[in-house]
C-alpha cells in the first residue's frame, strides 16, 4: 500500500445560533482539507449544515463523520451522499458506520424503528456503500469507514477508500497495528488511506471529551494513548509521522475544540 501525504480535518457541528459558516471559513484559512459533522438528530440536519459549509468556502472538502448506517435506508444514504456531492461540486466525502449501540438504541426507539442486531448494522454499511457506488455513473463520492473489530475492519478494507481506525481510547499501539494490518489484508492490495481521529490534544481534557471517551488525562498518558497528541509542534508533527510510519495513518481529524493548537501542526505536515 503506497505512503499516503498527510491532510487533515476538524470535526464540528453548528451550535444553537452559532458562526457555523465563519468555523467553516476558518478551518479552511487555517489550512485544514475537510470539515466533518456528526450525523444525530439532536443537531441540525447534516446535509443543509454542509452544503452552507461548502458554499461560504472555495477548496475545503465536507463530509460526515459519520452516518449511522441504521438510521437510514442504504437508498436514502446513496440519494444525500449524491446529492451533496452535486451540491458541492465534488468537495462531499461520505463517513459512514454502524453507529455506537449506546446511542442507536436512543435514537431507534425514538423513532420507533427496531435495534438491528450488530452483524445487520454491518450489512447496511455495505449495502449502502455498494448503492451508492451503483447509482453513480457521472461521479465517484469518495467513501470514509469508521471500523473497530476485525469484521467491520474487513468491510472497511473492502470497500472504503478512507478507514478510520476507531480503536479504544486505551488500546495500545500493538492493538492499532493489528487493525490497520487487518485492513490491508481485506483491501488485497488496493491502494486506501488510513485515517486516525484525536481527541485531545495538549493535557488538559475538556470535561465533556473526558466523558466521552472514559479516561482522564493521567490515564491517557499513562496507557501512550493514541487519542491524545502532546508537545511542541515538532514533537507532534514527529509522532504523527511516526504513527504513518508504524500503520500508514496520514489522515489526522480532530475536534473543533483543538483546531487552533493544531493549525501550527497542520501547516507544517499538511501535503509531506
Amino acid at each position: 500500500m503506497a505512503e499516503h501525504t498527510f491532510r487533515f480535518g476538524v470535526v464540528a457541528a453548528p451550535q444553537q445560533g452559532g458562526p457555523w459558516r465563519d468555523l467553516a471559513r476558518k478551518v479552511e484559512e487555517l489550512g485544514y482539507d475537510t470539515l466533518l459533522m456528526p450525523d444525530g438528530l439532536q443537531l441540525p440536519s447534516v446535509s443543509s449544515s454542509l452544503a452552507i459549509a461548502a458554499e461560504v468556502t472555495t477548496r475545503l472538502r465536507v463530509g460526515t463523520f459519520v452516518m449511522a448506517s441504521p438510521l437510514r435506508h442504504p437508498r436514502m444514504i446513496a440519494y444525500e451522499a449524491d446529492s451533496l456531492s452535486m451540491l458541492t461540486g465534488d468537495r462531499f466525502e461520505l463517513g459512514i458506520g454502524t453507529g455506537a449501540p449506546h446511542v442507536l438504541r436512543q435514537v431507534t426507539e425514538e423513532l420507533g424503528y427496531p435495534e438491528p442486531s450488530g452483524a445487520r448494522r454491518l450489512a447496511l454499511v455495505g449495502e449502502a456503500i455498494d448503492t451508492l457506488r451503483a447509482s453513480q455513473s457521472e461521479r465517484r463520492t469518495p467513501v470514509l469507514m469508521a471500523a473497530s473489530g476485525p469484521k467491520a475492519l474487513a468491510v472497511a478494507g473492502a470497500k472504503a477508500d478512507t478507514v478510520t481506525l476507531a480503536a479504544r481510547p486505551l488500546a495500545s499501539r500493538e492493538d492499532v497495528a493489528t487493525m490497520a494490518d487487518t485492513v490491508r489484508a481485506a483491501a488485497g492490495g488496493r491502494d486506501l488511506e488510513l485515517a486516525m481521529n484525536i481527541f485531545v490534544v495538549g493535557e488538559q481534557v475538556p470535561p465533556m471529551v473526558e466523558q466521552f471517551v472514559g479516561a482522564s488525562a493521567e490515564e491517557l498518558i499513562a496507557h501512550d494513548s493514541l487519542a491524545m497528541l502532546r508537545g511542541s509542534t515538532p514533537e507532534i508533527a514527529d509522532e504523527l509521522q511516526r504513527r504513518r510510519d508504524a500503520f500508514g495513518t496520514s489522515y489526522i481529524t480532530v475536534n473543533a475544540a483543538a483546531l487552533d493548537h493544531l493549525a501550527p501542526v497542520v501547516e507544517r505536515l499538511r501535503g509531506r
